[in-house]
C-alpha cells in the first residue's frame, strides 16, 4: 500500500486508463498476473498473482527496464509512502489476516 497525493489523483487515473504497452509486457515479463491496484481514502492496495520462481529477480529486472522506469518517473511524484513505511521502502507491505480460495 501506499499514499497517493490527492492533488495527483486525476493524473494518476489518467495515466492508469492508458498503460503504456511497454510497461504492461514487463509486468508480464517479470512473471506478474492479475495485477490490480485499488484506491479507497486517498490509499493505493496494490495485488497481483506471481507465477515465476524469483520474484527478487523478476522484479529488479523490471526496476532496470527504460520504459517502466520512464512511468515510474511520471507515477511516483503522485505517491507517497505511508507514514509507518520502513526506511526507503516505497509500497509497504501488508500482512494478510484472512484467505480462502
Amino acid at each position: 500500500m501506499i499514499r497517493l497525493r490527492p492533488e495527483h489523483e486525476a493524473t494518476y487515473r489518467r495515466l492508469h486508463a492508458d498503460v503504456w504497452p511497454d510497461v504492461l509486457a514487463q509486468i508480464a515479463r517479470s512473471n506478474i498476473r492479475n495485477y490490480t491496484i485499488f484506491l479507497r481514502d486517498g490509499i493505493l492496495f496494490s495485488y497481483y498473482e506471481y507465477v515465476g520462481t524469483d520474484l527478487d529477480a523478476d522484479l529488479a529486472a523490471m526496476a532496470t527496464d527504460p520504459r517502466t522506469r520512464e512511468w515510474w518517473a511520471l507515477t511516483d511524484p503522485c505517491q507517497q509512502p505511508v507514514e509507518t513505511a520502513a526506511e526507503g521502502e516505497w509500497w509497504a507491505p501488508t500482512e494478510e489476516v484472512f484467505h480462502t480460495d
